[in-house]
């Protein structure tokens, strides 16, 4: 196309009561349209408008993976004090006493492993009867 066909000379005005702008501005904010004219523009020349999907088990997983993230922060936080205090022993009574809190710190890391692989598998789980019953739906 050219330059003069681009530009956007004609004014179209259409009134609407605060209930059908309002209806209007929600669908419009569904869709992936920069702004409301746009959005109006697509729908009255019969062009594709594309509607934002949410992916509703990756939000689940999302969930998941911030609360890990936090508790994997706090035992390798821990983990680290435990290492920085074994740089800094003088007799073998102290690393003993250090290899105790080290076993105690690897429980708890190997648990918060395991906990990850149990939510993982949990969401795979998800997405997979999701991801069937998507390919049912679209064989009918």
């Amino acid at each position: 196309m050219t330059k003069e066909t681009m530009v956007r000379k004609k004014w179209l005005t259409i009134r609407m009561n605060d209930q059908e702008y309002a209806e209007l501005t929600r669908l419009c904010k569904k869709t992936t349209s920069r702004d409301l004219s746009t959005y109006a523009r697509d729908v009255l020349l019969h062009q594709p408008v594309y509607v934002k999907f949410r992916n509703l088990s990756a939000d689940a997983f999302l969930a998941e993976i911030v609360v890990l993230r936090k508790e994997f922060k706090a035992v390798g936080f821990n983990y680290n004090q435990v290492v920085h205090k074994m740089h800094t022993l003088d007799h073998v009574a102290d690393f003993r006493a250090w290899v105790l809190v080290n076993e105690k710190h690897k429980e708890l890391l190997f648990s918060k492993l395991k906990n990850i692989q149990d939510t993982l598998n949990k969401i795979y789980a998800l997405w997979l009867q999701d991801s069937q019953l998507r390919e049912r739906i679209s064989d009918v």
